[in-house]
């Protein structure tokens, strides 16, 4: 089975293959981000975010680097790669969508927003575009219930989502694909930074807070 696999038997790290698929970073194009990092451990978090900032993903083959450059086990980038939500082990397209499959959302038709964008997009969860345009991503809570059901679009909250209403958002960030398609991906948000930091520090983990977009 091709890929990363996402969980290593007995503790061990899992066997880095070597990646040349689309996107993969190399020691010398990871440079500029682990200028002024190496041989430090307490740098790990930083530097996956960056990485996945610059490449939309973290390979194998960047954990591979960062292990060796600041000095950490494997399998610890690799547990630290596969934690935090704002990291992806796989290629996500430039515009990620992600709808919350939790209870409340679910009971208000969180379901119905998935089949809209397979039949716009024709991918399912986990799934990307083949133009790399669009991810699609499910997850079980996005803490906010009673605003459901609630989707993400490249780091924008919005809530009471609409099949219509997502259709709307889907084809405006296409749109905005086609006007500029040099464009930057959506950055790591400051939260997601944040958040990174406060569990590496041990610190309990607690709500964003973000105001959403109706």
């Amino acid at each position: 089975m091709r890929g990363t696999p996402r969980g290593p038997r007995s503790g061990a790290a899992p066997r880095f293959r070597q990646e040349h698929g689309r996107g993969a970073m190399s020691a010398l194009t990871l440079e500029p981000i682990l200028k002024g990092r190496r041989s430090q451990p307490h740098m790990l978090i930083e530097t996956l975010l960056d990485v996945q900032e610059s490449n939309g993903y973290v390979s194998t083959e960047d954990m591979k680097i960062i292990s060796r450059e600041l000095g950490v086990p494997e399998i610890e980038v690799y547990r630290a790669a596969n934690f935090y939500k704002a990291l992806s082990l796989k290629p996500r397209g430039k515009n990620v969508i992600t709808i919350c499959a939790g209870t409340a959302c679910h009971v208000r038709g969180s379901n119905l927003l998935a089949s809209q964008v397979h039949g716009l997009l024709g991918i399912g969860t986990g799934e990307t575009t083949a133009d790399g345009l669009f991810t699609l991503e499910q997850v079980n809570c996005l803490g906010a219930c009673a605003l459901g059901p609630v989707v993400v679009l490249n780091g924008e909250y919005h809530d009471h989502v609409t099949p219509a209403k997502l259709k709307a958002l889907i084809l405006k960030a296409g749109g905005q694909e086609k006007q500029a398609p040099g464009k930057k991906r959506a950055p790591v948000k400051t939260s997601a930074r944040k958040e990174a930091a406060a569990c590496a520090n041990g610190k309990k983990r607690h709500s964003s807070g973000k105001a959403l977009k109706s």
